[in-house]
This record gives structure tokens, C-alpha cells and sequence, in this order.
């Protein structure tokens, strides 16, 4: 499934999934729980807004035990790429951008030192 230009942008509307989005382009695959920690948000809305977007098709997921992580899609198209790409450029210094990732990289005990443990 090729997301359209119009889907694409009404998902970039909202602010929780617009930090996801440019949080899995800085960092690559993250765990459920990196994104609770560095939004500041609980659970069932992170993985609310984390459903919408593996169902249309802009990021994958995969399950390790019980855990979550997520990922942009193979197939995301590469103007929605570049869009995200220009996009977290554009914000690195924004808030709340830019306090996501500083959030992100105090986490203790991120994954692979057994943060959902």
C-alpha cells in the first residue's frame, strides 16, 4: 500500500504521532517504551497513535517477548522520507523536538541494557 500525499499530511497533523515520526527518523527502531519516556506521555496513547500509523502502512513493527518497537515503513515512499528528513532538520531545535531526543538519550536502561524488563 502507497500512502497518498493527502493521508501523509493528515498524519503529520497531529503532534503525537508528528514527534513519533521525527523521533523513529533521528533514532531509527524504538521500543514502546522510549516513546512513553521521551513524549511524556502514557501508554495507550502512544500505542493508539503508533496503530494508526502501521495500519496505514508509514511504519512497521515488530514483537520481541512482549515488547513492541517500531520503525518507518521499507516501502514508506521517498518523498514522505524526504518531507521527514527536512522536517526534523527544520525542528532539531524546536520544542518539543528537541526535548524528545534529550528525554530519549537520559533514558536509562534503553533497550539492549533491558529497559522493558
Amino acid at each position: 500500500m502507497i500512502i497518498s500525499a493527502k493521508e501523509f499530511f493528515q498524519i503529520l497533523s497531529d503532534e503525537t504521532r508528528l514527534r513519533c515520526l521525527l523521533l523513529m527518523q533521528s533514532e531509527g527502531e524504538l521500543c514502546v517504551c522510549e516513546f512513553i519516556h521521551a513524549l511524556g506521555v502514557i501508554q495507550p496513547k502512544v500505542s493508539r497513535h503508533l496503530a494508526l500509523l502501521r495500519d496505514a502502512a508509514v511504519v512497521s513493527d515488530r514483537r520481541q517477548g512482549q515488547w513492541v518497537y517500531y520503525q518507518l515503513h521499507c516501502e514508506l515512499p521517498d518523498w514522505a522520507r524526504q518531507v521527514l528528513l527536512q522536517t526534523a532538520q527544520g525542528v532539531a531545535t524546536v520544542s518539543p523536538f528537541c526535548d524528545d531526543r534529550v528525554a530519549l538519550s537520559n533514558m536509562p536502561n534503553r533497550p539492549g541494557a533491558a529497559c522493558c524488563d
